[in-house]
């Protein structure tokens, strides 16, 4: 268990609730320039995709930004893609033969915390190419990251609000897939790393298992709620019987407004689970389908 893990589980609370909240594409506007000119150019470059490159493109848009599978984690994605790919038939017309990724997918399966140190101690024990050529892509998506995404990024508007009018009320935290290193810069550039007690990144397990290490055993379930803009935000909560708040792909500011006006509100004083968070998540469902356009 790492130490951040144990002090996560060593947490003593010190309000009556708790929020986890995610980061990219949910707190910042950063998820379609992450994928677009980090992730994507550089599937299509370690991958050997540029026959195919409109296809793997659109295809890891669709995962990555558009689809049930907003947020995932990179390499459960990165697989995800790879086989929507397979599936296509226009873009297996082109005669390209995709790369075969066996060990990586026994990988995912498998391995509960799925980030680059997790993948170089399996690399430093292991020859396998497709593992090699995964962490080769993963360093070189975070070096452009580092490039491409600088400071200035602010929060989306009533983010600021919605953190000042739940601090001292609940126990906050950042609970995201994204590596803890960009976490910390991001949310210390805009400010407000003084609103959480801790900024839980990909090497810290998944985001069910971060809200589970903090509030297991110290909150009551209605008294925990998750906000964020993903299918893998709604299922961490409810792993942990907890409340969700969805901010809205495309619709962002709108989600945050409603928070700020009248969702906090709500999860305060005890009027937000049942037929109020059941509307959010019917409403939130219909942002993000399951079949992409080319097969329906």
């Amino acid at each position: 268990m790492s130490d951040s893990v144990t002090v996560l589980k060593a947490f003593q609370p010190k309000c009556k609730f708790h929020i986890a909240i995610d980061s990219d594409g949910c707190v910042f506007d950063t998820m379609e320039l992450k994928h677009k000119e980090c992730f994507i150019p550089n599937i299509i470059q370690y991958w050997d995709l540029q026959p195919l490159s409109k296809y793997a493109r659109e295809a890891a848009e669709f995962v990555n930004l558009y689809s049930k599978w907003r947020g995932i984690n990179r390499f459960p994605a990165l697989v995800r893609t790879l086989d929507l790919l397979a599936d296509w038939p226009e873009a297996m017309r082109r005669g390209v033969a995709l790369p075969e990724i066996p060990n990586l997918r026994r990988w995912v399966d498998t391995e509960t915390k799925l980030g680059n140190p997790a993948l170089e101690a399996y690399c430093r024990d292991h020859d396998d190419p497709d593992m090699h050529r995964t962490l080769e892509w993963s360093k070189a998506v975070n070096v452009r990251i580092n490039e491409v995404v600088k400071g200035g990024l602010p929060p989306f508007p009533f983010v600021r609000e919605c953190l000042e009018q739940a601090q001292g009320r609940a126990d906050l935290m950042v609970c995201s897939q994204t590596p803890t290193e960009a976490l910390v810069r991001e949310w210390e550039e805009q400010g407000l790393d003084h609103f959480v007690f801790t900024i839980n990144g990909q090497e810290m397990g998944t985001k069910g298992e971060h809200i589970q290490f903090a509030t297991e055993g110290k909150y009551a379930p209605e008294a925990v709620l998750m906000i964020g803009d993903a299918f893998g935000d709604l299922k961490a909560a409810r792993m942990n019987k907890a409340l969700f708040f969805p901010i809205n792909p495309g619709d962002e500011e709108a989600s945050w407004q409603r928070l700020h006006e009248e969702g906090l509100d709500r999860f305060f004083n005890g009027t937000f689970a049942g037929e109020y968070e059941a509307k959010l998540i019917t409403e939130f469902e219909k942002f993000l389908p399951e079949t992409p356009r080319w097969k329906v």
